[in-house]
């Protein structure tokens, strides 16, 4: 049986912090990801970047938590943003409305 795999790997570049996730964000892994990003806070950064370019999936868990973890870095006065996400998650957060409660950056210029 092939169980949901999370992959993060921590940047710390001057005043940002970049998590590179690969694989799937869901009720299996979002604790791992609230964990990193709990650590990352125990000593905030102006900006915690999670870079989303290698993550296929992102349930409702996933995103409740990405949401969660935005507003948890904002009482920290830290940034959280999100870059390269991809077309589907994006769809997602539009569908849900999440897309106005989470910074997006993404670096790839539409059109």
């Amino acid at each position: 049986m092939d169980r949901a795999e999370l992959s993060i790997t921590v940047h710390r570049t001057g005043d940002e912090v970049v998590l590179r996730l690969a694989g799937e964000i869901d009720m299996l892994t979002a604790a791992q990801l609230s964990t990193v990003v709990n650590e990352v806070l125990a000593d905030p950064p102006p900006r915690i970047v999670l870079d989303l370019a290698g993550v296929t999936f992102c349930d409702s868990q996933g995103l409740g938590t990405l949401v969660v973890l935005s507003r948890k870095a904002s009482h920290s006065q830290c940034l959280l943003m999100l870059s390269n996400v991809g077309d589907f998650l994006l769809r997602v957060l539009d569908i849900t409305g999440l897309r106005s409660a989470l910074m997006i950056r993404n670096e790839t210029p539409s059109g």
